[in-house]
């Protein structure tokens, strides 16, 4: 019998995902990822609440259950990693970093070293083969999250519900009386729960007040108390006052200054092509030529012509792509088929 270890996170997605495989034969056994469990102001983590649900379900379905604890872990690869990217001024997406380096590197090692065979967890994406390969669920595909994760890894993996839509899902779990069934989905960063990431940037950097800039008359319109914390497009949260909108376009790390405009319009805003870096491809590496890309979560697919440029990729959008900022994530497919992607380094042409 396979022997399936199964990354419980206390939710509606990994308690079904848990549920099926033991139905279809799988010998399973839950599995909690202690992460994070630091509490923060105005903000109580959910860990110890996330943990029992977890193991209350797995004691519903008569399952093993174990907790992995990788807190030093992700804090170092995942927590430090995104406090030194905004930092720097760029904008990173930690949940990607956290499926790399934490569910699909060191929950698949220790797994395995356990005694499984394989994993699986409740993402919304589907394997064949080795490849990656987009949910029957568009709305709730989560293979932009994953492109990072390699080949052998997802050899080793289940996605058990990928071929559901989450009403569905919420359903076949009430249908089992799952004590997570009517759960809400966690927001907020990977396991840091409920908080903006403004409020637990404010823990790790000094807030230092700058001047706002509007970019084409030169005029400072007001203060910021950093710039860390504007990303590229942002409406709300500049204080400027009166008339227009202004949208943050450019930002100078060194100089704590934060550019703005009016004009939609604006160049800056809208980028025809990227530069990126970290490229990293899940089977082999494509041949240049036209795919679709998506330049964030839930953002619609997009064609982009591709070029490689030794470590290096480079994509030409048919249309301008609004908002699209360094140290972004951009992941690139063949119909279907998640090939990988890159970390935006550059916007200029």
């Amino acid at each position: 019998m396979t022997k399936v270890f199964v990354g419980m996170s206390g939710g509606v997605d990994s308690s079904l995902t848990a549920a099926l495989l033991k139905e279809q034969g799988y010998d399973v056994t839950g599995v909690y990822m202690k992460n994070w469990t630091q509490d923060l102001p105005g903000m109580k983590c959910p860990w110890a609440d996330d943990l029992a649900d977890a193991k209350r379900v797995a004691v519903q379905l008569g399952i093993d259950f174990v907790v992995f604890d990788f807190e030093t872990e992700y804090r170092q690869k995942v927590v430090d990693y995104m406090i030194e990217e905004y930092k720097r001024g760029r904008t990173p997406n930690p949940d990607i970093m956290c499926n790399q380096e934490v569910k699909f590197k060191l929950f698949l090692e220790a797994a395995l070293e356990a005694g499984a065979d394989m994993i699986a967890t409740g993402h919304y994406a589907r394997v064949e083969n080795g490849q990656l390969q987009m949910a029957h669920d568009a709305n709730k595909d989560q293979t932009y999250f994953l492109y990072r994760v390699t080949r052998q890894a997802l050899e080793k993996t289940l996605f058990p519900l990928g071929e559901y839509d989450k009403p569905t899902v919420r359903q076949m779990a009430k249908d089992r009386g799952l004590y997570t069934a009517g759960k809400k989905d966690s927001q907020g960063i990977c396991f840091v729960g409920q908080i903006g990431i403004r409020e637990f940037l404010s823990e790790y950097v000094q807030q230092e007040a700058g001047s706002i800039i509007d970019t084409r008359s030169g005029k400072v319109l007001g203060q910021h108390d950093g710039a860390i914390f504007y990303t590229i497009g942002q409406r709300h949260g500049l204080d400027v006052g009166g008339g227009l909108p202004y949208y943050v376009v450019g930002k100078d790390m060194e100089k704590n200054e934060v550019y703005v405009t009016t004009d939609l319009n604006d160049g800056a805003l809208w980028p025809s092509q990227v530069s990126l870096a970290d490229v990293h491809w899940i089977d082999k590496t494509p041949i240049p030529g036209t795919y679709q890309v998506r330049v964030r979560h839930r953002a619609a697919l997009t064609a982009a012509q591709l070029t490689l440029e030794g470590d290096t990729a480079r994509l030409a959008f048919e249309h301008p792509e609004r908002a699209v900022t360094a140290g972004q994530s951009i992941v690139i497919y063949d119909g279907v088929v998640c090939l990988g992607g890159g970390i935006v380094q550059s916007t200029k042409a």
